[in-house]
């Protein structure tokens, strides 16, 4: 017989619970964390759709969108996976116009994308506001670095088996996979989470935890 695996409901259910009764009030910052082919941004799609159908306010922005322009970077230092680890995100701009404007609730506005990769640009910004009681939820690599782990109010780790095709994952090969494991080696996430979640089958999701494999 097989053994009984929660659906991909129960646990993102079971999330949002933990966090409002956490955080019931106020702006809250969630950072859903995990490699280039964990799945990472499909969860976060997921609890922000589950904090909505809650009656929450909930915001949606990525790392991804915050990348630096190439003509930023400095030239003299070689392409590889520590430069990107180290180099690859506008850790400065995401605070500037997203994090504290969001932090400081009131009338401010915030920008939940200012730079598309891609096509190396600058986003034209979009400027969101809210009432006092919202959540703001940013998937992304390397979130619990040393300048970002203060940022956030609750932070979600997401794994996967890498043989397992996973939704929302890219599966990028490169630069930005092997900085993955520098991520990992220097920083230890997976402790450092709130929350890990095995996200080798999307549709049943596993809670783990931090003394577990």
């Amino acid at each position: 017989m097989a053994r009984w695996q929660p659906a991909k409901k129960d646990v993102l259910d079971a999330l949002v619970a933990e966090i409002l009764h956490n955080y019931g009030k106020g702006r809250v910052i969630v950072g859903v964390d995990g490699d280039s082919g964990s799945g990472a941004s499909g969860v976060a799609d997921d609890l922000a759709v589950t904090l909505r159908e809650g009656g929450r306010k909930a915001f949606r922005a990525s790392m991804a969108n915050f990348h630096r322009s190439r003509s930023s970077r400095d030239e003299s230092l070689p392409d590889s996976p520590e430069t990107y680890y180290d180099r690859a995100f506008d850790y400065s701009v995401f605070q500037r116009v997203l994090v504290d404007p969001f932090r400081s609730a009131g009338s401010t506005s915030f920008v939940l994308a200012a730079f598309d990769e891609k096509r190396d640009t600058a986003i034209q910004p979009k400027w969101m506001s809210s009432g006092a009681d919202a959540i703001l939820i940013v998937d992304g690599v390397f979130l619990n670095r040393p300048e970002l782990a203060g940022l956030w109010n609750y932070t979600i780790y997401v794994e996967s088996d890498p043989a397992a095709p996973v939704a929302g994952g890219t599966g990028d090969d490169g630069d930005a996979t092997q900085a993955d494991a520098i991520y990992v080696r220097q920083v230890s996430p997976r402790a450092k989470a709130v929350a890990i979640i095995d996200n080798s089958d999307p549709e049943h999701p596993l809670r783990r935890f931090a003394d577990s494999c």
